[in-house]
């Protein structure tokens, strides 16, 4: 799991390019019974609602795009420079006052399955992987592009974004080391994109590759990109922001990407080095001795203490035996801002908590040519979305500290507000259900044809917050004649690989519910969780449209989207297809979470992000 500036359009969305004024694309019509979707060009503010927290601090807030002109936006101007300084505007993150050493414990209530960010999508996975990984590229706080690995964002003015967007060149930072001693080259990334293209290897983010030909090496400090097409997501190549970041050459064989010795100790070019990663207990990184960045990082070690429960995370930031908490909720603040050692930050982001309900036949692995028995059927889904009372949710268990959760985009700079959150409507839910054919039985569940409307309901243990959602809602489904039966998992199981067996991956399970949110461009996001092209199966592996929804008009508006530059243009695509997934009840969209993560008082350095985790500049972090 936002605020937004002026300057990330024009420096993320548009890829750099002027190019010629071009009329708006004509885009599969919404569903008619979806919510309507504005083609305003202007960008809806965000909300301003936040958590109140007198220990809170919250990032700073951002514009939508002020320009409705249809014509590619203007090269940015808001790039940081190339200098070390500033490349992850360290400037404002480090102090005057910054001193070395000393150790920070990070205590989190999820593990990660493994540390290879190309073979998961666990938030803990990403958040873990900004100690010790770095992409080309990074956003900071305000949501600028800024270099990293690369010398400098890529733009048309510099010569570094062709005229028709289609050959992007980086110069690459001198004198980088790998963890292993060896140098960072450009044969790196072409490397990367080998494993990245290998077929079946279970690589997460072919999909967002799908228009990259080639990486060229005119020697080993400049890399030369390659597509086949114009691909609008350009700058998200390479560069981290829990997509895919890049591998050393050593790193092992692309065929063999499932079984590296790197899944569990990982090679990085980033502050941090993973020495020692014992499961259940902890992960221990040390200082990168040979780290580019002068002086830096401040701290000479990090350690990952794995926890069952958000609550025993609490309890030992309580008693000072942690220094960050990873991942708090909404639920946590009134607890945390009782606690004179610990300071909260938040900054609002898109998506959100949601229900992800499985469309085709569950089985290990699911049969994806044959609707799911019960949900297959969109009044069903449609039903389940109106009989979830989302404000008691809110008010009983977040305090009022969120906001309802309305679609996919729902922050700027892509806020889609005339897409409507479901309403809590009972009547409405057992109409639906009774124009299904599920007629209620003598103790108030629905049957049809002799079966039960009983679903599987599942959500990541260790998590009060979410244990606590489960209660509210099975009594919300038996109100309306539908049984949820609850049956939860570690994360590392329920969220984890193909290769691990993962309910959601294999598609053997019936509602699921966490949090996931778009990047810092939504495009990787809607592409990879609505396009019908990323259903996870043995052929796919790497697939992460979980909830197995096939709309030929959804994936041609995304995929459109990806080809234009005009942000304007894109933005209304993107809208019109989470206006379908919204209308299509796939996704139940609970609530709008704040990214949250709670600092022991001594730890200084850190600045609240909307788009990264706590370790987002991890070198800039020292303790008093």
């Amino acid at each position: 799991m936002h605020a937004r500036k002026l300057v990330l359009l024009f420096s993320l969305f548009i890829g750099l390019i002027v190019l010629a004024a071009c009329a708006a694309p004509t885009a599969a019509p919404a569903p008619t019974s979806a919510p309507a979707v504005s083609s305003s060009s202007s960008a809806a503010p965000a909300p301003t609602t936040a958590p109140s927290s007198s220990a809170s601090s919250s990032a700073p807030a951002s514009s939508a795009p002020a320009s409705s002109s249809s014509s590619a936006a203007p090269a940015p101007t808001t790039a940081a420079s190339s200098s070390a300084a500033s490349s992850l505007a360290a400037s404002s993150a480090a102090s005057t006052a910054a001193k070395k050493g000393g150790t920070v414990t990070m205590v989190a209530w999820q593990e990660p399955e493994h540390l290879n960010w190309e073979l998961g999508t666990q938030t803990i996975l990403g958040d873990v992987a900004d100690f010790w990984s770095e992409g080309l590229l990074n956003t900071n706080e305000k949501g600028e592009w800024v270099p990293v690995l690369a010398t400098e964002v890529p733009s048309t003015k510099n010569g570094g974004v062709s005229a028709d967007g289609k050959t992007i060149t980086y110069h690459l930072r001198k004198g980088v080391k790998w963890h292993d001693g060896s140098d960072f080259t450009c044969a790196d990334l072409q490397f990367t994109l080998q494993v990245i293209k290998t077929p079946n290897s279970g690589a997460l983010h072919t999909a967002l590759f799908t228009d990259v030909d080639s990486v060229e090496c005119p020697d080993p400090n400049t890399a030369v990109i390659k597509m086949k097409n114009f691909f609008a997501a350009w700058l998200t190549l390479f560069n981290g922001n829990y997509l895919a970041a890049i591998f050393p050459k050593t790193a092992g064989k692309p065929e063999d990407l499932k079984n590296w010795a790197f899944n569990r100790k990982p090679i990085g070019t980033g502050p941090f080095q993973v020495t020692e990663f014992v499961t259940g207990d902890h992960i221990t990184l040390v200082r990168n001795e040979k780290y580019w960045q002068p002086g830096k990082p401040y701290l000479d070690r990090v350690i990952i203490r794995i926890v069952p429960s958000s609550e025993v995370a609490k309890q030992l930031m309580k008693n000072g035996e942690a220094d960050i908490m990873w991942n708090n909720t909404e639920a946590d603040i009134p607890e945390l801002e009782k606690m004179t050692n610990v300071k909260v930050f938040n900054a609002l982001q898109p998506g959100g908590e949601r229900l992800i309900l499985n469309t085709v036949k569950n089985a290990d692995p699911s049969d994806n040519k044959t609707p799911h028995a019960i949900l297959g059927d969109v009044k069903v889904r449609q039903a389940i979305a109106f009989g979830i009372d989302k404000k008691t949710i809110i008010d009983k268990l977040l305090f009022g500290k969120a906001l309802p959760g309305s679609s996919e985009l729902n922050a700027d700079p892509f806020n889609c507000t005339e897409i409507k959150a479901y309403a809590f409507d009972q009547a409405k839910a057992k109409q639906l259900l009774d124009e299904a054919g599920w007629k209620a039985g003598s103790d108030g569940i629905r049957t049809k044809d002799g079966q039960r409307l009983r679903l599987k309901y599942q959500t990541t243990t260790g998590n009060k917050l979410r244990e606590d959602s489960q209660v509210l809602i099975v009594e919300n489904m038996k109100a309306i004649g539908v049984e949820f039966f609850i049956e939860n998992q570690p994360s590392s199981l329920l969220l984890g690989g193909w290769a691990a067996n993962s309910p959601r991956k294999k598609g053997n399970y019936d509602v699921l519910m966490y949090t996931t949110n778009s990047s810092i461009d939504p495009h990787n996001q809607m592409n990879t969780y609505f396009n019908s092209k990323s259903i996870p199966s043995p052929e796919n592996q790497g697939g992460v449209n979980y909830s197995r929804w096939n709309d030929p008009q959804t994936d041609q508006l995304i995929e459109k989207a990806g080809t234009i530059p005009d942000w304007p243009q894109r933005k209304d695509l993107y809208c019109q297809a989470a206006a379908r997934v919204v209308d299509g009840a796939s996704h139940i969209y609970l609530y709008q979470r704040y990214k949250l993560h709670s600092f022991n008082v001594r730890v200084q350095g850190w600045i609240a992000t909307p788009w990264l985790g706590p370790a987002w500049n991890a070198a800039d972090l020292w303790v008093k």
